[in-house]
């Protein structure tokens, strides 16, 4: 069947698979046949299945892992426009997920010189730094590390605060926008545990500043993703000189 085609072999491969995940005759997760067991089924060379499955896992189609074989690619569950600021309780909910807290630990702090440099203009002493698990329908799918100037939370239980976001916004202090920066990551020996990862699941780290409306920064953010169930996407505009 795959012959009759006049295309390149390996592009009918590609075809076949994605038709037969999409038909769900292969599901998210789970292991594609052997390269042997698979050539002859489709009736071709090993070599060209190793090209097709090499131009698949590029496309994010499927992930191959050394020594055990060949997987049908997991879909993220959460898309995002990495230039829309919203929480990580926010994404859960938009996805129709049932967003959770899992408290890991909390402790106030000196602030550090690097901390007072954070913050600034806000003049702290003292750092309120808070790691939590947020997951989706109680999955672990986000380890987060917050840094917040003590002066802004000394009122407040911490474990009264689910969102950062809203509480900022409920004491007056909303966030208005955040400098990011993005670094993608293999395997955490701390993080990709916590999060119950397989350790060919990479990750995607998020540093963050938030800053209000009258652009003083009053968190710090580092958010460890799945990057197997989130996927950022960026609309860049061409500038002309």
């Amino acid at each position: 069947m795959i012959k009759a085609d006049q295309r390149p072999l390996y592009l009918q491969v590609i075809d076949r698979i994605k038709q037969d995940i999409e038909n769900k005759v292969y599901q998210e997760g789970q292991k594609l046949p052997s390269e042997f067991d698979l050539s002859k089924q489709l009736g071709i060379s090993r070599a060209t299945l190793r090209e097709a499955l090499r131009l698949l896992e590029e496309e994010g189609v499927v992930i191959r892992r050394h020594g055990v074989g060949t997987f049908v690619h997991t879909k993220p569950l959460f898309s995002a426009g990495i230039e829309e600021l919203h929480s990580v309780t926010e994404m859960i909910a938009q996805a129709d997920m049932e967003p959770g807290t899992i408290f890991l630990s909390s402790a106030i702090k000196e602030a550090t010189e690097e901390d007072k440099k954070r913050f600034n203009p806000i003049e702290t002493d003292k750092i309120l730094e808070i790691e939590r698990v947020r997951t989706a329908n109680q999955v672990p799918i986000v380890y987060c590390l917050d840094k917040i100037p003590h002066e802004l939370v000394q009122d407040f239980s911490i474990h009264e605060i689910k969102s950062f976001f809203s509480f900022l916004d409920e004491s007056g202090q909303g966030i208005s926008y955040a400098v990011t920066y993005i670094e993608p990551l293999g395997y955490h020996e701390k993080v990709s545990e916590i999060l119950e990862c397989d350790p060919e699941t990479s990750l995607l780290l998020l540093k963050q500043i938030h800053y209000n409306e009258q652009d003083e920064p009053l968190l710090y953010s580092l958010n460890y993703f799945r990057a197997d169930k989130f996927k950022f996407h960026v609309l860049r505009k061409r500038i002309k000189a």
